[in-house]
């Protein structure tokens, strides 16, 4: 009897993790009633009652229809692109050139020179800052889907979402090396990607990190694929990571801190270099319910700056104390 009341109580909770996930992804409407098992986001978000340490101080409307991604570069221009084309802004967010092409650009990185390098789904093209192409890499694969980019040196960084691997590439698309691949011998235990939400960074240091979202954490690895550490934690707490797979996004501040958004309950937040929660950015009423796709960027002065699709806006939030200065 014992044996049996294990076993009825692993199925309830395995029953109510399954339905927690199923919310998370589709966002579907509560039923109606009192089951006390439900996940309620509502309730969820009305317990956010931390009060953020930045604000907002400027919103730009975006021109691009299916505002996706966004970069920073040389001199603290602001990059984005989405479906069909590309943007940039000066370090003042006036709008210098707007550029089409045929693709939706679902990641972006940005060179010393300016040049964007931006996925097309399965592959990477690089176009310079006046709107022309210059390179095209060839395809990950069937079923690829290219949803982060970094690089650094002479590395190329590429996170699959479609193939859960990333790639490390040199610049001119040569392949070096996979990483994250399930490996039990060096301690590796392989992405776990439920959704498109698969992102990477290279921190100030050097640092490879990669958001390894079923798990709840960030991850650190070298360039030849060990595995060095994690930080990140399931929970609806502030400081931890709530629904199937958060964080969506990440990046870092000058100092190594890390600025992290999420999706289901949209909240951005700041952890210091050792993973530590520091500060709350936003907070899911600073959003229109069901947003999703916070991509993030950061700059020189430590602003950060969020792509809102729905609102398709720039927004720019500064700390509270030099909102003054910016």
């Amino acid at each position: 009897m014992k044996q049996k009341t294990l076993l009825f109580g692993a199925l309830g909770m395995l029953v109510v993790l399954i339905l927690f996930m199923v919310k998370d992804l589709f966002l579907s409407s509560p039923e109606p009633g009192n089951n006390p098992w439900k996940y309620d986001l509502e309730t969820m978000k009305q317990a956010d009652t931390m009060k953020p340490a930045y604000t907002m101080v400027k919103a730009i409307p975006s021109g691009l229809q299916g505002l996706v991604a966004i970069a920073t570069g040389p001199g603290d221009r602001i990059y984005t692109t989405g479906a069909g084309g590309a943007e940039i802004y000066d370090s003042a967010c006036r709008l210098l050139l707007r550029f089409d092409f045929e693709d939706t650009a679902y990641a972006l990185t940005v060179d010393s020179t300016g040049n964007l390098w931006m996925s097309m789904g399965d592959h990477v093209e690089v176009w310079n800052k006046t709107g022309k192409k210059l390179q095209t890499l060839k395809s990950a694969g069937r079923g690829s889907l290219i949803t982060s980019l970094a690089l650094t040196g002479s590395s190329l960084l590429i996170a699959d979402a479609g193939l859960k691997v990333v790639y490390h590439y040199d610049h001119m698309g040569n392949m070096i090396n996979r990483i994250g691949e399930k490996d039990p011998v060096r301690k590796v235990p392989g992405f776990v990607i439920p959704g498109p939400w698969f992102d990477l960074a290279v921190s100030p240091d050097g640092s490879l990190w990669i958001a390894n979202p079923g798990r709840h954490e960030l991850e650190q690895y070298r360039f030849d694929g060990q595995r060095l550490l994690s930080w990140g934690k399931p929970g609806i707490g502030i400081p931890e990571f709530c629904g199937c797979c958060n964080p969506s996004h990440f990046t870092f501040l000058p100092d190594g801190s890390f600025v992290t958004s999420e999706k289901g309950i949209e909240r951005i937040k700041v952890y210091n270099p050792r993973g530590k929660f520091s500060a709350v950015v936003a907070l899911p009423g600073d959003f229109d319910e069901g947003t999703r796709g916070l991509d993030l960027a950061t700059d020189s002065r430590g602003r950060i700056l969020v792509v809102d699709p729905v609102r398709k806006q720039i927004r720019i939030f500064v700390k509270r104390s030099t909102t003054s200065n910016n």
